[in-house]
């Protein structure tokens, strides 16, 4: 009996310190010893915590960097101050942050293809098409970069668009350096009013140039002149056409026409010679070879196309919907040294055009 007795109480003895081995080190009915932590709060609760907890906010952006594109067309003093005011404009506007990659075609419309191509290859942001040659081959050479065009007269001739609203639409928008061709004839009638001849002397080649001598042409018929039209195919029948010009007018029109302006000395070889004055359609054009010029600001018009450029490139403005816009004003200039040497008097509301 004291054998039983014994071995009961070593049993209870034995079960009193499990029973308190468990309640010290056991897990407690909260933890799964078999997890590090709960998966998910328990179904039909709201959590106790947000989802997702809050960081810290991202170190601010050095900022956006752009690249430029600029195809000029060639290399004279309205197409380079044109690209001057627009490089100034985007400068002002963005600094540091726009670089420039530049071409210039020289005068060959065929290289700007090429031109144009390289640009949109490198996948700048913008592209500036200085001169309507440029602008024809970027709008066929992209539908996604936006292109503004520069030093262009007439968009709806350069890019054969029928109902013409003033806006190109789709990523073409731009400046153009059409002063106002009622005013050009104006200013011819006001310096020539007893001449009857009226040679319109331009390149074939530039639609634009067409566009400005057919609607002179009006204007021009209907105060009273006889016009003639003298087209040049290029830079090597630019003297003999030159010539023609000079044996049939009494004075010559010539407008913003890149191929005149890139060789005024070979026509004022002839003119001065022939002493037949020309009005011309801009300010690089009578400096070389003219008397007399309603001219625009190049200048300025590059420095609006830059300042439209900024809006695109910031995200400030939608180019599909950005009008074409125009020089905000107009200036009366002659060319005071082909003046005296032709003998003829200025009005007092024109300005000598600066001599070099």
């Amino acid at each position: 009996m004291k054998k039983y007795i014994a071995l009961l109480l070593a049993l209870v003895l034995a079960f009193a310190l499990c029973a308190c081995g468990d309640t010290v080190t056991g897990p407690g009915p909260a933890q799964n010893p078999n997890s590090e932590a709960p998966a998910s709060e328990p179904a039909g609760e709201e959590p106790t915590e947000p989802a997702e907890q809050p960081t810290e906010p991202a170190e601010a952006p050095t900022g956006e960097t752009y690249v430029v594109g600029i195809c000029q067309l060639a290399p004279h003093v309205a197409l380079d101050a044109a690209t001057q005011g627009f490089k100034d404009a985007l400068t002002e506007a963005l600094g540091d942050a726009v670089t420039f990659e530049e071409k210039n075609a020289s005068g060959d419309d065929s290289l700007c293809s090429t031109l144009i191509g390289d640009l949109v290859a490198s996948n700048v942001d913008l592209i500036l098409a200085n001169a309507t040659s440029p602008l024809q081959a970027a709008a066929a050479a992209t539908s996604e970069i936006p292109i503004l065009g520069t030093s262009v007269t007439d968009y709806a001739t350069a890019l054969s668009i029928a109902d013409w609203t003033g806006t190109v639409g789709g990523n073409i928008s731009g400046t153009s350096d059409l002063a106002p061709l009622d005013q050009q004839a104006e200013m011819l009638h006001e310096m020539f009013p007893e001449a009857k001849n009226v040679g319109l002397l331009y390149c074939s080649g530039e639609p634009n140039s067409m566009y400005q001598v057919n609607e002179i042409k009006r204007y021009l018929e209907n105060m009273g002149y006889t016009c003639n039209m003298f087209a040049f195919n290029d830079v090597n029948d630019l003297p003999s056409v030159t010539q023609n010009a000079c044996d049939g007018s009494d004075v010559i029109y010539i407008p913003t026409d890149n191929t005149a302006a890139n060789n005024t000395e070979s026509i004022a070889n002839v003119v001065l010679q022939n002493k037949v004055p020309v009005v011309a359609g801009e300010e690089g054009i009578c400096k070389g070879c003219g008397v007399v010029t309603l001219s625009i600001s190049y200048y300025d018009l590059g420095h609006t196309t830059g300042e439209m450029a900024a809006q695109i490139l910031k995200g400030e403005a939608d180019i599909s919907t950005m009008p074409v816009q125009f020089a905000p004003e107009v200036t009366k200039e002659y060319n005071a040294a082909n003046c005296t040497e032709l003998g003829i008097n200025v009005p007092d509301d024109y300005t000598a055009i600066a001599a070099d």
